[in-house]
């Protein structure tokens, strides 16, 4: 009687089981968009579920703490207690001392959707994702100024990410699947799949094409029915716009949008300077976040519509007859809020703060154009809904992921196009005067220089230390010519690299040059050109197009941070390299095998 397999032998055949299984699936995914499809809408259905663990999270440390109903909103409470104050500084304390004890460990910084979609095609972080959704459910819960859509799309963009990475899908279809996850959890948290299939187009992969829409629509889809399924908290507005819009509406709303499109610009400043502000101030670092929660509180003690990202506040303030001096006053308060909840470390976006303050900022509009008797017809609730729409185009950006928005919680086809042309509008003035979203202004502060989400990540893979050519021949500077021909004979090679007698690179030598004059003597440095002129491993094809610009050669050396050559790059190589690569991008942008 035989004995079963030895479990080492067992461990192999199930390795080797997993390895064929992986090729086979993605084979199969990349034969079949019904396949992908599928395969992303239960991503989608796992990035809901992740959507409503996180919220149900933060809400339970807000019932903890602030003692409000399970159907409350935190923003919704009428006042505070002193004791109740204390939550913003401890939580503050709380976040400051995990993420020091963090940072000590995993000095680098967390890759959102955005940049892995960006800059490392789709491939993020498990380990920091896990701790970002952390630090948004501390913030969060604990009552500060943020909200947690950063989180929503950050686990859902992890999810996906993790499930192509084991799969070992292909680099367009894994930023499809981040794309699909991070919209997916959008989608949830509004219970609204167009807001979040557009968030991935838009802001997550940068494109949109007959590629990628089924994977992204089917993720959204599923994200947004299991979070309906579950019963989460939606937002559904009941506003209708005027019957029917004239010209002068659209102008009106054309100006709503210049407007956002400044008051958007002007908060990510605002937010930066914060930033900068508090970085310089003395002290640890892990106290800062206290710090801010002490100027939270007093926030908070005037205005606890301050409190959390919003969502209580902005459905109240909608069924309240508010005047200027209150919606000023809101304004300027939740603006407060949110810049120091940023600036002084706690984590989470400004995705529903952006929401909330467009819609204080569309009303004070109307308000304001009523008071001095221009009277368009034009309910204010509606301006509100225009300008939340606008004021979040100008910080997260995707003009038509926010016109989604108003649409899937209003169902006012009217308002949805008042908001498109708003958005277009704040879009547009952001680009000129700003050029940057939210997220990528703060990777722009980090040294980045990303505009979206489009991916760019193959043009670093394009270094000179990738596309060198190795094994160049170098010989001492002062060799004397007729040795360097008898070593270098016509046709036995194009150029050699002289250095000097440290091994430091001292020009390039032409042979040719060399041979046309046989009676030349002295030393064959006297031929070196491109002196001045070399490349560094780490340079990417941007910077070495530049170099070969501005000395006019067609091959450079590259040299090591000592100053030795470690190969040699061609133009014409680096030219035809970036061509394929851009051919290859091309060919995943329009889907084409």
């Amino acid at each position: 009687m035989s004995a079963g397999p030895k479990p080492a032998h067992r461990l192999v055949q199930i390795q080797r089981a997993w390895v064929h299984w992986r090729h086979t699936a993605r084979a199969g995914i990349r034969a079949s968009e019904l396949l992908l499809a599928l395969v992303a809408a239960a991503l989608g259905a796992l990035s809901g579920l992740a959507t409503v663990a996180v919220g149900t999270a933060a809400h339970g440390i807000q019932r903890l703490l602030y003692g409000i109903a399970a159907d409350q909103r935190l923003s919704t409470i009428p006042s505070l207690t002193p004791i109740q104050l204390c939550a913003l500084p401890l939580g503050g304390l709380i976040l400051g001392l995990i993420t020091w004890a963090w940072m000590r460990r995993y000095p680098g910084p967390i890759v959102d959707p955005v940049e892995a979609n960006a800059l490392r095609g789709g491939r993020m972080s498990a380990r920091d994702s896990l701790f970002l959704g952390l630090q948004s459910v501390i913030s969060n819960g604990f009552g500060a100024s943020v909200g947690l859509e950063a989180a929503y799309a950050q686990l859902g963009g992890v999810i996906a990410a993790l499930t192509g990475g084991a799969l070992n899908l292909r680099r367009s279809d894994l930023r499809t699947f981040v794309g699909a996850g991070a919209g997916a959890g959008i989608a949830a948290a509004f219970g609204a799949p167009l807001t979040g299939a557009f968030y991935a187009f838009e802001i997550v992969i940068g494109s949109y094409t007959v590629a990628n829409i089924a994977p992204v629509a089917a993720a959204a889809l599923a994200g947004a029915l299991v979070s309906r399924l579950l019963g989460a908290d939606t937002l559904i507005f009941h506003v209708k716009v005027a019957e029917t819009l004239s010209a002068s509406h659209y102008v009106l709303f054309a100006a709503l949008g210049l407007v956002c499109g400044f008051a958007g610009v002007a908060v990510m400043r605002l937010v930066a300077l914060m930033d900068s502000a508090v970085s310089r101030a003395p002290g640890p670092r892990w106290i800062r976040p206290a710090s801010g929660g002490v100027l939270l509180a007093g926030l908070a003690w005037f205005t606890p519509e301050t409190l959390s990202a919003g969502h209580g506040a902005m459905h109240m303030d909608f069924a309240a007859q508010l005047g200027l001096i209150t919606l000023l006053a809101l304004l300027l308060a939740k603006t407060t809020a949110s810049v120091v909840a940023l600036g002084f470390g706690f984590r989470g976006g400004l995705f529903f703060a952006s929401l909330y303050l467009g819609s204080l900022l569309g009303r004070l509009c109307m308000v304001a154009l009523a008071s001095a008797g221009v009277s368009l017809g034009i309910d204010p609730l509606a301006g509100a809904l225009v300008g939340m729409g606008a004021l979040a185009v100008a910080i997260i950006g995707g003009p038509f992921t926010m016109s989604f928005l108003v649409l899937e919680t209003t169902g006012d086809f009217g308002l949805a196009a008042a908001t498109l042309t708003a958005s277009i509008v704040a879009s547009l003035i952001v680009r000129e005067t700003f050029g940057y979203s939210f997220s990528t202004w703060r990777l722009h502060l980090r040294g980045e220089t990303i505009r979206s989400a489009h991916d760019v990540g193959w043009l670093r893979t394009l270094t000179a230390g990738r596309m060198m050519r190795i094994g160049t021949a170098t010989v001492s500077a002062d060799m004397a010519p007729a040795e360097f021909r008898e070593r270098f004979p016509l046709g036995s090679t194009r150029r050699v690299v002289a250095v000097d007698d440290v091994g430091r690179y001292a020009g390039i030598i032409p042979v040719s040059a060399v041979h046309a004059e046989p009676d030349a003597d002295g030393a064959v440095d006297r031929f070196a050109i491109l002196r001045d002129a070399s490349l560094t491993p780490e340079m990417t094809i941007k910077d070495i197009m530049a170099v070969f610009d501005a000395s006019e050669g067609d091959e450079l050396a590259v040299l090591d941070p000592a100053g030795r050559p470690v190969g040699l790059l061609s133009e014409a190589h680096a030219t035809r390299r970036y061509a394929e690569e851009s051919e290859a991008a091309r060919r995943d942008l329009t889907g084409a095998a």
